[in-house]
């Protein structure tokens, strides 16, 4: 940002020569090292004793509304030096840059004071003015539908940017068509609206491989098309059908980070109707990291989501260092989700329990307004529901996923905590509870519900349910039908849950070799994700059918290996309740409990063995929409790029809540070895 001058006729006068002079002394003050902004902020102001002309005056005091925004944190004096500016440039023609960079600053600043209905409001009248200039009537739909996004009006979103598309076709202007379209169907994801997006997303890839001369161009806006394709299809629970999108997406980032491609400022810096991003490709290189761990995870591929975890976490700390984005703490938040679910999917609670704080402590320090928190606050709860619910405190777990359920609006995050609810009911035999659930998750989504993963989850929660009812028949067709759309997209960790609880199913029929046909996969499979959880049951099985058939070498081969699962489990379960972040299963409302920063950090994403414990089977991980959602919903102009972008029977819980430091050893490790053993085939979510 640099500061400069109106252009004048008469620049011989002395009162241009004033002007001129004051501006430079203030341009010097402002870039010199370190910057001296009280002084420069004196000679701007020094300016309006010469009652310089209308345009003289609107433009210095939308410098200084920049310099205050910029440098200061004295909000007050920025807003009236805006709405100064805007008043006075508001009915003046062939002023559009100063009148609408000043709308566009002021309507962000609104913003940061909590005032969206008057930020939309400024947008709106600036938009009506700025209907003869493509670049910025553009720029201002783009800066509103982000915001009506923001605030969930995904309707007055797609219109505005359904408008976009349009004023860009006129002029034109294929490279913003593209984007504009691209970014309605990324709302119209948000919305649910299937064939709008394939409508929409079929139409901006023609365009792109058709219509689109400029290679580097084409290469960010392919990009941005994969990264809509791989999230709509996650979306559906589709992994096995996203893997040549996800491949092609993963050669396109690496053609745009190679050495010699040229800068952003070079490929869009040239004509005004092409300089905006969507994402530079520093953060479209993490965003690509982050897909393919949500990829990873819903595959069961739990060493890889922690590879690129550790690998896209590095990258944000680099970025964070250069210049700290908000999009980076989205990032970075969505990260630690997933890398949570791994950790108990693995068994390893205690660190899951540190990331989860690791997550809130992002939230927190997000910026004045919470916006993060707000927005993560529900899959906060759910996740430490998981984590309570894998360590057996019911009760608490219970209450994190109704607060989840009442907090959030995304379909697939309600459906996924039910269904973990369902279960909670059913461990701990509240039938009523359960058949209610059950009702209202088959009323609410039909066998047309568009996540295959979650609706398999659901199959699998029925069939559990027929299990403990001993309805063998009844849990073997629901199983059945959990595997067939679990085989069909390679869900893995899905196919492992459901194989040993149909091992299960035959052995309480009698029938060991049908058991030992079902259990066997099912091992194989938790060993390859890991998944300590199945191997714990599946070693329990193993054991009687080896009893069975009395083979005393492998009935002890899988004793030991029970023992160890089982050992494995009692010592994280003594360091999870001897964590400083366990009082996180009390946190209900308001923001969440803090803890002793001094000994919060990030969990170092190690490469675990299979000496630990799991989350639910009942449905694919937590973050089952897609993750390219929380990232900028429209472009943004080249030039704002380092601005804010644009989300069996079990011990009563009760029973177990009574875990405290002040315990002896002896008496904690007593304590987690009766809980353990009182789940022969450990936890069944």
């Amino acid at each position: 940002m640099s500061l400069q001058p109106v252009g004048s006729n008469s620049a011989t006068t002395s009162q241009d020569a004033c002007y001129i002079s004051l501006l430079g002394l203030a341009e010097y003050f402002r870039t010199c090292h370190p910057p001296n902004i009280k002084k420069c902020i004196q000679c701007l102001q020094a300016l309006f004793t010469f009652q310089p002309p209308s345009k003289v005056e609107a433009r210095t005091h939308l410098q200084l509304g920049q310099i205050l925004m910029a440098y200061t944190r004295n909000i007050e004096m920025a807003r009236t030096h805006l709405e100064a500016a805007w008043k006075l440039s508001e009915p003046l023609l062939n002023f559009d840059d100063v009148k609408f960079d000043t709308a566009s600053l002021l309507a962000e600043l609104y913003l940061q004071m909590d005032q969206s209905s008057t930020s939309k409001a400024i947008l709106r009248k600036a938009i009506e003015l700025s209907l003869n200039n493509v670049y910025w009537h553009c720029k201002l739909l783009l800066q509103l539908a982000q915001l009506h996004a923001n605030d969930r009006e995904y309707t007055l979103a797609s219109e505005l940017l359904a408008v976009g598309a349009e004023s860009a076709e006129e002029a034109g202007a294929t490279y913003l068509k593209v984007l504009f379209l691209l970014s309605r169907a990324m709302i119209l994801m948000i919305e649910r609206k299937t064939n709008d997006v394939l409508a929409l997303l079929n139409s901006a890839g023609a365009i792109i491989d058709n219509h689109i001369n400029n290679p580097h161009q084409k290469e960010y806006l392919k990009v941005f098309f994969l990264v809509l394709q791989v999230c709509y299809y996650l979306a559906l629970g589709q992994v096995k059908t996203v893997k040549p999108s996800l491949k092609q997406l993963q050669m396109s980032i690496q053609t745009i980070m190679a050495p010699n491609w040229p800068t952003d400022e070079v490929i869009f810096g040239q004509n005004p109707l092409e300089m905006f991003v969507w994402l530079p490709k520093e953060q479209l290189y993490v965003l690509v990291y982050l897909v393919t761990v949500s990829h990873s995870m819903m595959a069961g591929y739990m060493d890889k989501a922690q590879k690129y975890t550790e690998k896209a976490l590095t990258q944000i700390e680099k970025l964070k260092v250069q210049d700290d984005k908000s999009i980076l703490s989205v990032f970075k938040v969505i990260l630690l989700e997933h890398i949570v679910m791994c950790r108990m999917v693995m068994g390893n609670r205690e660190l899951a329990i540190r990331e989860i704080a690791a997550a809130r402590d992002v939230c927190l320090s997000s910026g004045p307004n919470g916006q993060l928190l707000k927005r993560h606050a529900a899959q906060l709860h759910c996740l430490v529901g998981l984590y309570a619910m894998s360590t057996s405190f019911f009760g608490h777990a219970e209450n994190q996923f109704l607060t989840c359920v009442n907090q959030t609006t995304e379909r697939d995050l309600k459906l996924f905590a039910k269904l973990n609810l369902a279960i909670i009911y059913l461990r701990t035999k509240r039938d009523q509870d359960l058949k209610q659930i059950l009702d209202a998750v088959s009323t609410e989504n039909t066998h047309t519900y568009s996540s295959q993963a979650l609706m398999g989850g659901f199959y699998y929660v029925q069939g559990l349910h027929a299990f403990h009812k001993a309805s063998f028949h009844e849990a073997k067709r629901f199983l059945r039908e959990t595997l067939k759309m679990a085989n069909a997209e390679d869900l893995n960790r899905l196919t492992s849950c459901s194989l040993v609880l149909l091992s299960h199913v035959f052995l309480s029929i009698g029938n060991s070799k049908e058991s030992m046909n079902m259990v066997t996969p099912a091992m194989q499979l938790a060993s390859k994700i890991p998944d300590i959880h199945v191997q714990l049951w599946g070693s329990a099985i193993l054991k009687d059918l080896h009893r069975m058939s009395k083979d005393a070498q492998h009935e002890k081969e899988a004793l030991a290996n029970h023992v160890k699962y089982s050992e494995n489990l009692i010592a994280d379960q003594l360091k999870c309740v001897q964590s400083i972040h366990h009082n996180l299963i009390d946190w209900l409302k308001g923001p969440p409990p803090s803890t002793n920063t001094a000994t919060v950090a990030i969990a170092p994403i190690n490469k675990i063995t299979s000496n630990d414990v799991p989350i639910t089977a009942a449905a694919p991980p937590v973050s089952t929409q897609p993750t390219v959602l929380m990232s900028p919903i429209v472009p943004q102009p080249i030039q704002y790029m380092t601005q804010s972008s644009m989300s069996s029977p079990h011990m009563p819980a009760q029973q177990h809540h009574h875990f405290h430091q002040q315990q002896t050893q002896q008496q904690q490790t007593q304590q987690a070895q009766q809980t353990q053993h009182q789940q022969p085939y450990g936890q069944y979510y």
